[in-house]
């Protein structure tokens, strides 16, 4: 009886059992019929993993913009880097132009008050001792359709009218480096260099170096090419000339010149042409009183005679004046009539050589420059380097014109003055031994 029993109580718990699991998948054929109305693609569908992908695709695409946006950013801060530089060169430009404007202002009272008595109508003398004959003859009116192309480049980089200026070819390479190196250090802005040729024209460019290469010109392509040096040098004279006629100063260098301080703060501009000297003395360089000896004539055997040694040819200041225009006219047409004639020697005489007989003089006023501010290598080799008061000194320009080796003398230059090195000369000898 009992077993019997248990094999009822286990049919009924089999039964029990199949019921429940008939229950559960009745359910869930119910539930997968209610999701699958709702849902007649799925809960996953094909919408779903397409909006992944979009959202992919969107992440990318912000990724890839954010790069670009920040790529934009660096370009845009670099030009505001570059208009920056740009600015900041222009304010040095206006306020060294300001400085300049008050200096000429104050310096040139005097002078426009001369003017004014000597240009104005007829004047009674004054008392003893103060009667001066006009010094500073007036400019001449700018023409600016001499040269268009060069006007705009001077309207750039000239200040207050005036500018520096270079002629240069292939050979003084290495110099035009130092030279406008050393240009730069110092401060100034308004140089020019005017290239003879390709060359330096692209090296002038690639250093960011203010360049004027003139219009071809056969008589001028030559010389510039093959003519010796100073061939080359004779060539300012012309090319001046339109400088000039534009209305500007012009502070004609050589490339063999060492710049110390700004030139434009320690000139007169009281004169057309304002010259470096020569000169290795006072004497020499502001004149002195040469006495002639000649016993034969008895009590008249001394003759007093006045020398000066010659302006240097190759660092002067010029004004755009008629008589200093004059002077450029006849130095370049003796030079382009006698090939064998010096620069040097021509620009002295149509300077310094009276009116006579069968010859008119030159009415230019000029100026010697101070000769220990504006240094020829003789004065710096033969005296300056050897006295301990005058190595104290600083000055304006070193012009390395009496040596051959130009460039070492240079750099020892700049070794000395710039760089503090105090036996920088000393290894050199006076001359060109």
């Amino acid at each position: 009886m009992a077993s019997r029993r248990d094999a009822l109580l286990n049919r009924e718990k089999g039964q029990s059992l199949r019921s429940q699991i008939v229950a559960a998948v009745v359910i869930g054929v119910l539930i997968g019929c209610f999701f699958a109305y709702l849902s007649p693609h799925g809960l996953f569908s094909s919408s779903d993993s397409q909006n992944v992908h979009n959202l992919r695709n969107r992440f990318s695409e912000q990724v890839v913009s954010s790069e670009c946006e920040s790529t934009e950013r660096v370009n845009a801060l670099k030009s505001d880097v570059q208009s920056a530089k740009e600015k900041n060169y222009e304010l040095k430009r206006e306020v060294r132009s300001l400085k300049e404007k008050l200096r000429q202002a104050e310096q040139g009272k005097g002078h426009a008050q001369e003017q004014v008595v000597v240009l104005g109508e007829k004047q009674k003398v004054g008392p003893f001792g103060t009667v001066k004959g006009l010094r500073t003859n007036p400019t001449v009116i700018p023409d600016e359709f001499v040269n268009p192309r060069l006007a705009k480049i001077l309207e750039k980089v000239a200040i207050n009218k005036e500018i520096i200026a270079v002629l240069a070819n292939k050979n003084v390479k290495e110099m035009v480096e130092v030279w406008f190196t050393n240009i730069k250090r110092v401060g100034i802005l308004n140089y020019l260099v005017i290239a003879l040729d390709d060359t330096i024209e692209e090296f002038c460019k690639s250093n960011d170096i203010p360049v004027y290469r003139r219009d071809p010109d056969e008589g001028v392509d030559k010389i510039a090419k093959t003519g010796s040096n100073h061939a080359v040098s004779g060539l300012k004279f012309r090319i001046l000339r339109e400088f000039l006629q534009l209305g500007y100063g012009v502070l004609l260098s050589d490339v063999d010149i060492v710049y110390l301080q700004n030139p434009f703060d320690h000139l007169y501009r009281d004169s057309d042409v304002e010259s470096m000297s020569d000169g290795h003395d006072f004497a020499t360089a502001y004149g002195f009183n040469d006495v002639f000896d000649e016993p034969k004539m008895g009590w008249a055997r001394y003759a007093h005679t006045i020398r000066i040694w010659v302006y240097n040819s190759g660092f002067f200041y010029i004004r755009p004046t008629l008589p200093s225009i004059e002077l450029l006219d006849r130095v370049a047409t003796r030079l382009s009539s006698n090939p064998k004639l010096w620069d040097q020697a021509v620009f002295n005489e149509e300077l310094f050589y009276p009116s006579h007989p069968g010859y008119d003089g030159l009415h230019a006023s000029k100026r010697t420059m101070d000769i220990y501010l504006f240094m020829n290598s003789k004065v710096l080799f033969k005296t300056v380097r050897k006295d301990d008061e005058l190595k104290k000194l600083k000055p304006v320009v070193v012009h390395l014109n009496y040596h051959p080796d130009k460039f070492e003398r240079m750099n020892a230059v700049v070794d000395f003055y710039v760089n503090g090195k105090q036996d920088a000369l000393d290894g050199f000898p006076d001359g060109s031994e």
